[in-house]
């Protein structure tokens, strides 16, 4: 029998999980057994996944789970070095050169388990599957505007936690602008989910929006026009020969642009488009500033939809449900992709 093993988050700030007790209740009908770590934190109680017919374990167990449980989890390991012997499902961010994920690498080589990354579970034309894009950048947008609206009060961008769902997000939005408004956002990628997600939001708040996509960057740049909108959100994947869109000489050179959004967010990879910083930042710093006279504040936290976590949670889930119902054939289909992308990235 197929086993899965949902571990709890161990990262601080993360309520999500990426299955709800309807998914276990479809899943065990499917055969699959289920076993769910307890979680304080989890934004779904542990109760009504075991009123589903999990079996419920304890937090943090699943380095003792048998060794054919397939773990799935969302966000990262404790990066502890010991090996990993299970086959895991989560978001490794490790095939981009990542420091981070090199060592989660060589721990599942070294103890001889696999990787199924969530990021690059794919159908048969290469498209993903499940994504929690679409509140990533509703979330990574709102979260850049309160920066905005904090340096009209000579101010930093303030702590930001969870908030229960998109609207207590927007009413605070509008309370933090005051009545003032950015004058544009450029959204690039506006076409994916995380642009679709980052326009919402601005059209919500009435903040006008220039939508590009692969059309309009396929020159390869230089993207002068970065430059002249106040906002910009930086919703594309960095993969090899993607552009720059913000070049390090952008602190100080003539410019609108005082926050950037890059909620992409992936600032150690050699192909980062943002180049004004160089780490993500947090949910008690959530920004970084790149320059001071005039500001230019970067966004880069790398768990949004962690923000939202019950309306992402339920979004990415039902996306995710069924292929999570085809993993008693783990060999075929999304599964089989994905373990060859693991055996690609490994050999390198």
């Amino acid at each position: 029998m197929t086993h899965l093993w949902i571990r709890a988050e161990s990262r601080p700030n993360e309520e999500r999980v990426g299955i709800t007790p309807d998914g276990v209740r479809a899943a065990i009908a499917k055969g699959i057994h289920v076993t769910l770590e307890d979680s304080p934190t989890r934004v779904i109680p542990s109760e009504d996944f075991v009123a589903a017919g999990a079996t419920l374990a304890e937090e943090g167990s699943w380095p003792d789970a048998p060794r054919d449980a397939i773990i799935f989890g969302l966000k990262e390991l404790p990066d502890d070095g010991t090996p990993l012997p299970h086959r895991h499902i989560m978001f490794g961010h490790a095939y981009k050169g990542q420091e981070a994920g090199q060592r989660l690498l060589a721990r599942f080589g070294a103890g001889g388990g696999a990787l199924y990354d969530l990021e690059y579970l794919t159908d048969a034309a290469g498209r993903r599957v499940a994504a929690f894009g679409y509140w990533a950048g509703f979330a990574g947008a709102a979260v850049s505007i309160l920066a905005w609206a904090a340096q009209q009060r000579d101010q930093v961008c303030p702590a930001v936690t969870t908030w229960p769902n998109s609207e207590a997000m927007l009413t605070d939005l509008r309370a933090a602008l005051g009545g003032k408004r950015p004058k544009d956002a450029l959204v690039i990628g506006a076409l994916g989910r995380v642009g679709t997600g980052a326009s919402d939001l601005c059209a919500a708040l009435d903040i006008p929006v220039t939508k590009w996509d692969m059309a309009e960057t396929a020159h390869g740049g230089p993207f002068p026009e970065v430059l002249t909108h106040d906002l910009f959100f930086n919703c594309i994947l960095a993969r090899p020969g993607c552009p720059v869109f913000v070049p390090a000489d952008a602190t100080t050179a003539q410019r609108d642009l005082t926050v950037i959004g890059d909620i992409a967010c992936d600032p150690q990879s050699d192909f980062s488009p943002i180049k004004v910083y160089d780490r993500e930042t947090d949910w008690q710093s959530p920004v970084t500033r790149a320059h001071d006279a005039p500001p230019l504040d970067v966004m880069a936290i790398d768990n949004l939809p962690s923000l939202l976590p019950l309306e992402s949670s339920q979004d990415f889930a039902q996306q995710l449900l069924p292929h999570l119902l085809t993993l008693t054939a783990i060999e075929d289909g999304v599964w089989g992709r994905a373990f060859a992308t693991y055996q690609d990235h490994k050999k390198g």
